[in-house]
């Protein structure tokens, strides 16, 4: 009998962060305050990355400035790894009380009208509980757009941590092909996009000024809300306290289609930009960003192919 050692690790992973997550969120958040200084002290985990982009981003503030946001930095990424954790077995109670949403009854309305709407998000407090804003929709279907892990093990405990509250995942892949049918369906659905990573070479389709930096961005999402006619919305993300987030819905246009090219995109990295700036620990900033600095046209502004 052969031995299916693949599956046994998936399954031992998500035993392993069952189990760690059944602990009471007070242990969680002692575990993170441990954590930190291994994490930041010891593995000095992209120390480097962060660094550059934080002197990039914010070349006005001081040494001591830029050192207080890296250090905030490194408590929170320790929060959101124990709260990702915590997901896993959080009763809805729990995290109706901890994450909150404004603006939901908006964005029903503009249900009246169209099929669809995206939802563009970022990096930024704990994306991963955003996915349980099904949570608060009703009638209104959920989902994201997943792209799998490498790792077989940790893929499988984030696929069902994302849709644990009936959210749907949307294989990166497959996107259109599974937009297009719940269109067909007539299947009310709100669409969520992380959109402030890094495209491939290939992908760049625009450039804009973010963080003081030449900046390429993601038009995936914007292209596809206006092929099928979506509202779109974004999530401005604040951190109350420790373990308490608040996302406000901010409606960016009930009609993509009447927007000049890339205009959505461009807005959407302002709003993300004003986010950053209010909470800038909150923001990813061990992910490296700017890797394709060499890319940048010498006339960024005008670097954009159409539709």
């Amino acid at each position: 009998m052969k031995i299916d050692w693949q599956k046994i690790w998936i399954k031992s992973v998500e035993y392993f962060f069952h189990c760690s997550s059944l602990l009471p969120m007070w242990f969680h958040y002692i575990l993170s305050t441990l954590m930190f200084p291994i994490l930041y002290w010891v593995v000095r985990y992209r120390r480097k990355t962060v660094r550059e982009n934080l002197r990039a981003s914010f070349p006005e503030k001081s040494k001591w400035e830029l050192s207080q946001i890296e250090r905030r930095f490194y408590g929170f990424f320790c929060d959101y790894i124990v709260e990702t954790c915590k997901l896993v077995t959080i009763s809805k109670k729990n995290i109706m009380r901890r994450m909150t949403f404004e603006g939901i009854e908006e964005m029903k309305k503009s249900f009246d009208n169209h099929d669809l709407a995206i939802l563009y998000l970022g990096h930024f407090g704990n994306w991963e509980w955003i996915s349980t804003i099904r949570l608060w929709t009703g009638e209104i279907n959920t989902a994201q757009l997943y792209k799998p892990l490498r790792n077989a093990g940790f893929d499988s405990i984030f696929y069902k941590l994302r849709s644990r509250f009936g959210g749907e995942n949307i294989p990166k892949d497959d996107a259109l092909r599974r937009i297009v049918k719940y269109k067909a369906e007539n299947k009310k659905t709100l669409i969520g996009f992380i959109s402030d990573q890094s495209p491939k070479p290939q992908s760049i389709h625009d450039w804009v000024m973010f963080l003081n930096q030449p900046t390429p961005v993601f038009t995936g999402a914007e292209r596809i809300a206006k092929k099928m006619n979506c509202a779109v919305y974004y999530a401005d993300v604040t951190r109350l306290k420790r373990g308490h987030y608040h996302c406000k819905l901010v409606r960016m246009t009930d009609d993509a289609t009447s927007m000049p090219n890339w205009q959505l995109t461009e807005e959407y990295m302002r709003l993300m930009e004003q986010s950053i700036q209010r909470q800038p620990e909150l923001w990813l900033w061990s992910h490296k960003r700017w890797k394709h600095k060499e890319l940048v046209p010498k006339d960024f502004k005008d670097k954009k192919i159409e539709i």
